[in-house]
Parts: structure tokens; C-alpha cells; sequence
């Protein structure tokens, strides 16, 4: 067992909205921002990704890094009228052991919650599994390299470690990879703002703009696919 997934050197941490998170002391690093986890990926993932997208219809949507679940389970939580279909992926996955103490699911005041987020950490890696009729979850344990998009996706999550942590991560390669896997006016997010990370997107083909951060950044990255 890697130090990235002995559930002994993983440690829960409390940030600054209250909310926790866990820091893998493998990566030296969070897996959200210190100066609040839920407000983070409340701000980045949905409301500058997923609620721009139709709040109706089927959403298909790719996470890379579904680490603590957090954004799977504000996506459920926000998704509307949306029938979303959700596939994220996961290199070093952590046990419902390390997730089970996390505050997400107390905080979401809402009585299913404990029992979506558990099913989230427990549900078979590999394959869809249906959490309701208007939301399934698929799981792959497996490196970006090795993801096979059957269909486009309408949402991407870009939630990896920081670039100085796990560069490979955020080449123009793997910028490429996000271009294809998009549909035309597809949506790509990500709470990084740096430069190099912008001008992969640009030379992938992406429309990229710079939005206001959440608390703790100054800015963040959205980027779309052209129509045409």
C-alpha cells in the first residue's frame, strides 16, 4: 500500500467554512482548499460549471479526481431537473473509512444525504451504478491516460492536484484529451488560474476565460468548446 492511500497517513483537517477535508501527506497536499472546502467546489464546480449548463435534459459529466466525493455530492444535491450521468476517475482511491467522518453530508440539511454519500464511496468501481432514476454513478480506478470516452461529455470537473504537485496532469497532451472529450458547447472547469494552464486550453482548440475565485484565489479557469 502507497503512502497515498494507507488510510493512516491520510489526515482530516477542518478548514476555514467549517467544512473538512483530508491532506494525503504523499502529495503534500489538500485535496480542497483551506480556506473552505464545500465553498470551493460550490463556487467552482457548481455554480461556474454545472449551472451554466440547461437546467433540464440529460448531462453527462467527467470528473477528474473524485477524491473525497465532495463534487459528486453537490452535483447531486444541485443537479434540478437534470438527469445526470456521471463518470469520475480516481487513481488513488480513498475508503468509505477515511470519507465516513467528513462533515459534507452533515452539512447538506438534508436527511438522504449520509446515505447518498455512503452509497458514493461504496457503490463497485468499473461499472454504472444507478444512486437514483436521475442520477448514476461510474467510478473508474484508473490514470486520464487510460480513459476511453464512449460519448462526449457536456461537463468536465478538472479537480487534480495543484500543477506543481502533479504536472503531468496539465500538459497540452492531456489539454488535448479534455478538447476531445467535450461536445461541441461543452463546458471544462477548474479552480486553477496559471498561465501555462491557460495557454494549453487555448492551443487545445478551448475558449478560455478567467472568473473570479473562491475564497482564498483570485481567479479560476472556465473553458468551452466551440460550436464549430
Amino acid at each position: 500500500m502507497s503512502e497515498h492511500t494507507d488510510p493512516q497517513a491520510v489526515k482530516h483537517i477542518v478548514t476555514k467554512d467549517g467544512s473538512s477535508t483530508l491532506y494525503a501527506p504523499g502529495f503534500d497536499e489538500h485535496y480542497h482548499s483551506i480556506h473552505g472546502a464545500v465553498q470551493e467546489s460550490l463556487h467552482v464546480f457548481i455554480q461556474m460549471g454545472l449551472s451554466a449548463l440547461p437546467d433540464e435534459g440529460t448531462v453527462r459529466i467527467f470528473e477528474m479526481g473524485f477524491g473525497t466525493g465532495l463534487n459528486a455530492l453537490l452535483t447531486y444535491f444541485h443537479r434540478g431537473n437534470r438527469q445526470v450521468d456521471y463518470v469520475g476517475i480516481e487513481a488513488f482511491p480513498i475508503i468509505w473509512e477515511q470519507a465516513k467522518d467528513l462533515s459534507y453530508a452533515k452539512d447538506m440539511n438534508d436527511p438522504d444525504a449520509e446515505v447518498v454519500f455512503q452509497r458514493m464511496h461504496e457503490a463497485d468501481w468499473e461499472q454504472p451504478v444507478a444512486l437514483t432514476e436521475g442520477f448514476t454513478l461510474t467510478k473508474l480506478k484508473t490514470e486520464l491516460n487510460q480513459v476511453q470516452a464512449q460519448e462526449p461529455f457536456d461537463l468536465i470537473y478538472f479537480d487534480a492536484f495543484a500543477p506543481n504537485t502533479q504536472p503531468e496532469l496539465w500538459t497540452d497532451e492531456v489539454m488535448n484529451l479534455m478538447f476531445q472529450m467535450l461536445r461541441p458547447g461543452g463546458i471544462w472547469v477548474t479552480y486553477s488560474a496559471k498561465s501555462s494552464v491557460r495557454r494549453a486550453l487555448i492551443q487545445a482548440g478551448l475558449e478560455v476565460e478567467k472568473l473570479p475565485g473562491p475564497p482564498g484565489k483570485r481567479e479560476m479557469l472556465r473553458a468551452s468548446k466551440p460550436l464549430q
